[in-house]
């Protein structure tokens, strides 16, 4: 497996198929490199192909919109990255040629992220990660799991643009993925009051009311800011998150 500035190297001299020859720029992927949730398109548009950065039209301004409801953005607390990292002629979908030349990227990717959870943004992502026979408008907002990831498929952005009767399913799929979060991630939201949080047989109670940023051990009466227990936590549990078959 490839570091970030390996990965990200050989990505940007890629020649593995035909979709490099009429390439602008390399679109590796953007966000937080340690985020628990990670978006996967198929691939990137003209904008993105002219920007080097994904979801950057109109519908990357939509994505954007979209995530804010939820309290995530590039910017703080996701990855978003595609299945091809560059542009195929005329926007059509990538052929599976081009998607297996591309998918090693993606793979190590997820590998150096390890994510808690991947949202499919599309039809073709949604069936190049989850199953073959994925229907997207069936099959949208549901949770499937894989590797002990936690997976699921929203309508991509586009699809939302051409036809805005799919905004209320869409709002649906957000409000599960937010509650998806709050179930499985340790530090998305930062939310660290009022909680007890378990691990290794010991327990975490919540800080004393003056302190709402600290965490008392209940047996030793230690004090643990919250960003440090989350660190000491997510180190733990990210050591036996595997990796998703795709």
């Amino acid at each position: 497996m490839l570091d970030w500035t390996e990965l990200e190297a050989q990505c940007l001299s890629c020649q593995r198929c035909a979709l490099a020859d009429a390439r602008h720029h390399v679109v590796f992927g953007v966000g937080v490199r340690d985020a628990e949730v990670m978006l996967i398109g198929e691939g990137p548009g003209e904008n993105e192909d002219l920007q080097g950065q994904p979801f950057v039209g109109r519908g990357g301004q939509l994505l954007d919109e979209m995530l804010e409801l939820i309290d995530l953005s590039r910017e703080k607390n996701v990855y978003i990255a595609n299945i091809v990292k560059c542009r195929p002629p005329h926007n059509r979908d990538p052929l599976n040629t081009e998607q297996d030349a591309c998918i090693d990227y993606l793979r190590n990717q997820v590998a150096l992220i390890r994510p808690r959870i991947i949202v499919c943004l599309g039809r073709i992502a949604a069936m190049r990660l989850i199953k073959p026979d994925f229907k997207i408008t069936r099959e949208h907002g549901l949770w499937f799991e894989k590797s002990g990831v936690s997976m699921m498929a929203m309508f991509h952005p586009a699809a939302i643009l051409r036809d805005p009767s799919r905004r209320p399913d869409t709002f649906m799929d957000l409000k599960s993925l937010q509650a998806k979060i709050r179930e499985v991630c340790t530090h998305t939201y930062q939310v660290m009051r009022n909680q007890e949080l378990s691990w290794g047989g010991y327990i975490f109670g919540p800080a004393k009311p003056t302190h709402i940023n600290t965490y008392t051990h209940k047996k030793s009466g230690t004090e643990y800011s919250a960003p440090l227990l989350h660190s000491f936590l997510e180190i733990q549990n990210r050591q036996y998150t595997a990796i998703p078959d795709f």
